[in-house]
């Protein structure tokens, strides 16, 4: 299947900066085999009418499809709040992608997100990138785990001291996660040795992050979250993403130092908790100025799926550049969730996820002309 996609104003989030240029996008089979001014022969011929065509938005961290649309308890399955210590729990055991959110996502422009379990837990589970069509998670999926979830703070202390049982202190959610990382250390030595030991799930679960073929993502507001989060990494010699990071423009400066990848927010909504007394719309702004690769979230369900451009947008209003504000919610996300290859930005050879809009997409009069996700269209507005 060739498609072409004629009379767009492209905007690649390949560069540094960039000007929106007319340009023919070329799709074969899924994938972008050319971006030029040449009008190619194709099976199907979109004329985009000099509308604004960027790559699909990327949600780095949320929690779509967890915890259901207009649903309480029979569809909330993104805690376990019974064990502080879960790393063998899988987002794609949870994730209903028959929820009403994920056509809310593509009409957003939001054509991949990194959706997991909340922060109830120390440990949670394990993060998946998926697309936001299907109907069967399974073919949904970029990639599988991507991350690890622990979670530093209120929420695992408010969980657990409810139930009467550890940890109720900062102190013992960073001895829980050691515990388990020094577990998991002993596991993989004796799985090298002679007499290998009995086969744990949770161990094999954290065996990706001990080899680096995953990071931990840690949920961390505060400034002294965020420095355990950073210490245990250091400890275990294993990779980090700071998410949330709400006091991150408290401490520009060390999280510059620590080269360390921020997903930022959410920061629209209240201060619900102690926490979030600090909570601003700068911090995405300052830290991306210092040089911090950032990407901005919704954390969805807190923000809904379909308002990620306009956290970018309240981004710039703050001080963010506009350009990099874009970049914070397409090419950045996909390379902190190591998918800068095929994700992020239109280039040759790249997922074709692209988004046609009638205007600037961080203007609240804008909206999507259409989505589409590895070719195919997936959403398209009434008119068009």
């Amino acid at each position: 299947m060739v498609t072409l996609i004629k009379n767009a104003r492209v905007l690649t989030m390949e560069g540094s900066k960039e000007k929106p240029e007319l340009k023919n996008v070329l799709i074969r089979d899924g994938k972008i085999s050319s971006i030029s001014t040449r009008e190619a022969k194709a099976d199907v011929v979109i004329d985009a009418k000099e509308h604004l065509l960027l790559p699909g938005f990327i949600d780095a961290h949320c929690h779509l499809g967890m915890w259901e649309d207009a649903i309480g308890f029979e569809g909330a399955d993104g805690n376990e709040m019974t064990d502080p210590i879960t790393p063998s729990l899988r987002a794609i055991d949870a994730i209903n992608p028959m929820d009403r959110t994920f056509e809310d996502a593509r009409s957003g422009g939001v054509t991949s997100v990194a959706t997991g379990p909340g922060s109830a837990n120390c440990i949670g589970g394990t993060f998946a990138v998926v697309k936001t069509k299907g109907t069967r998670i399974d073919d949904m999926v970029v990639k599988e785990p991507v991350a690890m979830k622990i979670a530093f703070g209120e929420n695992p202390k408010r969980v657990y001291d409810a139930q009467k049982k550890s940890p109720t202190t900062r102190m013992a959610i960073a001895s829980k996660i050691r515990e388990a990382l020094h577990k998991a250390k002993e596991y993989q030595q004796k799985k090298r040795s002679a007499e290998p030991p009995a086969f744990n799930f949770d161990m094999e679960a954290l065996l990706p992050v001990l080899e680096k073929k995953i990071p931990l993502k840690a949920h961390a507001h505060r400034v002294d979250d965020i420095f355990t989060a950073l210490r245990i990494s250091k400890e275990f010699g294993v990779n980090v993403t700071l998410d949330h990071v709400t006091e991150g423009h408290l401490i520009v400066d060390e999280l510059v130092k620590e080269k360390v990848d921020c997903i930022v927010g959410p920061s629209f909504g209240d201060r619900s908790k102690y926490e979030l007394k600090n909570k601003s719309f700068e911090t995405a702004a300052l830290l991306n100025k210092a040089g911090v690769k950032v990407a901005i979230m919704t954390d969805h369900p807190v923000i809904p799926i379909e308002h990620l451009n306009m956290c970018a947008q309240y981004a710039v209003r703050a001080g963010m550049d506009h350009y990099e504000a874009l970049k914070a919610i397409t090419i950045y996300p996909a390379q902190i969730l190591g998918l800068g290859s095929r994700l992020g930005s239109i280039a040759k050879g790249k997922d074709a996820d692209l988004v046609l809009w009638d205007g600037d997409p961080l203007n609240i009069d804008s909206h999507v002309l259409l989505s589409m996700i590895d070719g195919e269209v997936v959403y398209q507005a009434d008119g068009f």
